[in-house]
């Protein structure tokens, strides 16, 4: 069970160590720099390229094993056009060329606009990138880096590290997200059957 030493501690403690599996990471240590280079506003690369990536370190599985694509929240509420938004995924495009996995932009000024014709359900005008993060359907996948004016990793984690270093997928019943908690949640056992997922 040597997997879970970091479950139960401080919140300090946990970050100190999230940080460290972070910074070592290769797939991530590159992705960080790159991004930080594209310098978008209010910028947050967010949820599973994190979490899987502390799982893989705990169970001594390879850097980017499970890991579909790197998640990069920004947040730009000048224009709301899908075109300006579009215009920033492609050149996002070229600037992560050469990267492992590809990295999914997304403003998150903007979802509320999209967000009711994909999920058949209405979703809050986000403010920031942060809070956009608190909405996600399982607490434990709410998590977010990005690197702060001294080049410091900064941490959003407005539930805590916990259920990360417990391998505890837990809902977030803020929005009806069940289905979306149960699929990521299933997917999550095939690949690390550590975890364990709360039911809705």
């Amino acid at each position: 069970m040597d997997y879970l030493r970091y479950s139960g501690l401080s919140f300090e403690k946990q970050r100190a160590a999230f940080f460290a599996i972070v910074a070592a990471d290769p797939l991530l240590a590159e992705t960080l720099e790159r991004v930080r280079a594209l310098a978008l506003p209010d910028w947050l690369v967010v949820s599973g390229a994190l979490y899987n990536s502390v799982w893989n370190h705990l169970t001594g599985m390879p850097s980017g094993y499970g890991i579909r694509d790197v998640d990069l929240f920004y947040f730009e509420d000048s224009d709301l056009s899908y075109e300006a938004e579009d215009a920033v995924i492609r050149g996002a495009a070229k600037h992560f060329e050469g990267l492992a996995l590809p990295v999914e932009v997304r403003n998150q000024a903007r979802v509320h606009l999209w967000y009711p014709q994909k999920f058949g359900r209405p979703c809050p005008r986000y403010l920031s990138s942060s809070e956009s993060v608190s909405y996600f359907a399982s607490k434990t996948h709410a998590v977010g880096v990005r690197f702060d004016a001294d080049g410091q990793l900064d941490l959003v984690a407005p539930f805590g590290l916990d259920d990360i270093f417990s391998f505890r997928i837990t809902p977030n019943k803020v929005m009806d997200n069940q289905r979306t908690h149960e699929a990521k949640g299933k997917r999550a056992r095939e690949m690390w059957p550590e975890i364990e997922v709360v039911p809705w």
